[in-house]
């Protein structure tokens, strides 16, 4: 999602308007490896999204957690707690744990190392 919706927390039929656009960005990224959802609305968002694309999508679907990294096939999805002020200025994310995940990413994609800012 590409919004701050009332109450941080977008309803159901914000996800629906939205899901159209997701499917068609993802269908327009042919070279698509490596998806970052941010949170657990953006993960399911995100498998639900990628099955529209015929990315096969294990069941039961693969469960949300941070540094989580499910192996769809082509594409590989990997999740952290969203970079919200609520979860960096409680602790839940922090800048070493989101880092964590960006070069676990940066591995997957066989990138060289460089240093995240």
């Amino acid at each position: 999602m590409r919004c701050a919706p009332p109450d941080n927390r977008p309803t159901p039929l914000e996800f629906a308007t939205c899901r159209p656009f997701l499917v068609r960005e993802i269908a327009a990224l042919g070279n698509l490896r490596v998806v970052l959802a941010l949170g657990a609305l953006a993960w399911r968002s995100a498998l639900e999204a990628l099955e529209e694309n015929e990315v096969a999508i294990p069941r039961p679907r693969p469960a949300f957690a941070h540094g989580a990294r499910a192996d769809l096939g082509r594409v590989t999805l990997f999740a952290s707690y969203h970079v919200s002020r609520q979860n960096t200025n409680t602790g839940r994310l922090t800048a070493d744990m989101f880092d964590a995940v960006l070069r676990r990413i940066r591995r997957e994609m066989g990138e060289p190392r460089t240093r995240i800012s």
